[in-house]
């Protein structure tokens, strides 16, 4: 007989009672290494600047085109910051309301429905201001994890993980098609859509950053808010409903914050893949599957791998550079089957 798997997303005891002092070491670890990519992030680029143009352009000064660069780079390495911090956000409470180890915004169908509302949006309505676009993409992200949800729960045994991976995989196909469809007749659509679909923090600035940060705020007080509820849910409904917990609710508030975690950084920063589906594993590796320790380090990782997947993009690709939608991919994917040959997945 084989041996018995460990679910990715269920409390084991080995983990629930690893010390608060390891855990508080990896988020001190953790935003430590983050520091050091926020440096690099600033120094490093099409063009490699000197510590005195470094101290120069945090300075405030423009005086050079050292400094100059500087002063260009902050929005975006803040960006990748804030969405790195949300997409990871959003996988690690999809993954716990879900109890399914590969569930992710984009797995589950989220941000295929953020990008159909907003190109739905440009080429039918010609909407184009940014809170216009972010409201469509955070309400085409609600309505594809409703229905994804619906559909999943159809059938004997309701919404299990691996229905919900099924229709959230179907509902993506349907997405990227009617996307296609909306956008190949419209030259002007295309042009503007093929770069955002990719997935970049390249066209960030600081009027995006002051729209897209009180939402995302928003919905991540409401996901770490839930923590207590989501280690519940992850001991089964049958189980949490006894321990006092109302699951329906928990569930749908902690879903809310996670669409609008997504849908925000869909509207900002494009459709980027694996963030949240690989930061939650390797989170759990560091603080276990305590929810109240294991957001906050999936924010800090996931802030990180977009930083430092945008500083590869940048240097690997010298005078061009890699938008960060590509760079996760290639770095998630190789990344996400180690952690899943490392530990034993099952479905819930």
């Amino acid at each position: 007989m084989s041996a018995p798997v460990v679910p990715a997303t269920a409390p084991d005891t080995a983990t629930l009672r690893r010390p608060a002092a390891v855990r508080l070491a990896w988020l001190l670890a953790g935003a430590g290494v983050v520091a050091l990519l926020v440096v690099a992030s600033v120094a490093f680029g099409t063009r490699v600047l000197t510590l005195d143009e470094l101290l120069a352009g945090l300075g405030g000064s423009t005086d050079g085109v050292g400094p100059a660069a500087v002063v260009a780079r902050l929005p975006r390495m803040v960006l990748a910051l804030l969405v790195g911090a949300a997409l990871a956000l959003a996988g690690t409470t999809f993954q716990a309301v879900t109890r399914n180890p590969l569930a992710d915004p984009g797995i589950l169908g989220v941000s295929a429905g953020a990008s159909l509302a907003v190109v739905s949006g440009m080429a039918f309505l010609g909407l184009s201001a940014p809170y216009a676009v972010m409201a469509l993409a955070v309400v085409g992200a609600g309505g594809a994890a409703v229905f994804v949800y619906a559909v999943g729960s159809l059938g004997r045994g309701g919404a299990t993980p691996l229905k919900l991976a099924l229709a959230g995989a179907a509902t993506t196909a349907a997405c990227m098609s009617l996307i296609g469809a909306v956008v190949l007749p419209r030259v002007d659509v295309l042009e503007e859509f093929r770069f955002w679909q990719i997935g970049g923090v390249g066209g960030a600035t600081w009027d995006r950053i002051a729209l897209v940060a009180p939402v995302l705020a928003a919905g991540a007080l409401v996901v770490l808010l839930s923590a207590r509820g989501m280690n519940s849910l992850a001991l089964g409904d049958d189980l949490a409903a006894g321990l006092g917990e109302n699951v329906a609710r928990t569930r749908l508030i902690s879903a809310l914050g996670a669409v609008v975690l997504c849908g925000a950084a869909v509207a900002v920063a494009g459709p980027i893949a694996f963030v949240g589906l690989v930061v939650p594993h390797l989170a759990r590796l560091l603080v276990g599957t305590d929810h109240r320790w294991l957001l906050p380090a999936s924010a800090l990782a996931g802030a990180g791998l977009l930083v430092a997947s945008d500083v590869i993009g940048r240097v690997v690709a010298r005078p061009q550079e890699l938008e960060v939608g590509i760079v996760t991919a290639l770095v998630g994917a190789p990344l996400f089957i180690a952690i899943v040959r490392r530990q034993k997945v099952r479905e819930l």
